[in-house]
């Protein structure tokens, strides 16, 4: 997941990276880097503070990505702090960055979640990669079977839903597939 997410980072950086003055050039590479290290370990750490209703609703789409947004909050909080002690950059600066990516990569991101014809990003991919062991990822899925029964997600009807739900969904229509049936869309 984490080189998908270079990409959609790479992707964004023109303006906001790039064509901005105030990153000096030498540094556009890194602070690429830095950015994508911290959405990933960003939402790392919200999966790991038990936020998984938190990245439920980031998936859904049916909260704004933007700077009113916790998760986006969170994050740009983290990457401006760490643009500004790993690249010199001022506060305004270091900010400005931060907003600029973090809100247009997430929307980008969750985009290609909810995409059935992209197969770039899946739930189980997710889950397994920001969770880091089997307890958040267990946890993740406690979220989603809470949530998932009321939805149908049940897709082999043993009574649960669990991650063969799950990757039953994602072969059948990605991570869109199981997010419109959790969330009706």
């Amino acid at each position: 997941m984490f080189e998908q997410l270079t990409q959609l980072v790479q992707q964004y950086g023109g303006d906001a990276v790039v064509n901005n003055a105030a990153v000096p050039n030498e540094h556009n590479e890194a602070v690429i880097k830095e950015t994508s290290s911290s959405i990933f370990s960003g939402l790392q750490k919200i999966a790991s503070e038990g936020g998984a209703e938190q990245l439920a609703g980031l998936f859904n789409g049916t909260s704004k990505l933007d700077s009113s947004n916790p998760v986006v909050q969170q994050i740009t909080q983290q990457l401006s702090g760490s643009l500004g002690e790993k690249f010199g950059l001022s506060s305004a600066d270091s900010a400005g960055v931060a907003s600029g990516m973090i809100p247009q990569v997430l929307n980008s991101l969750v985009n290609k979640a909810k995409d059935p014809n992209d197969s770039s990003f899946n739930i189980s991919d997710i889950i397994s990669s920001i969770s880091g062991n089997s307890g958040q990822a267990s946890g993740i899925m406690d979220t989603i079977n809470k949530y998932g029964m009321q939805f149908g997600l049940d897709q082999n009807n043993d009574g649960k839903v669990d991650v063969a739900d799950a990757v039953s969904l994602t072969k059948s229509g990605g991570l869109g597939g199981l997010l419109g049936k959790l969330f009706g869309k």
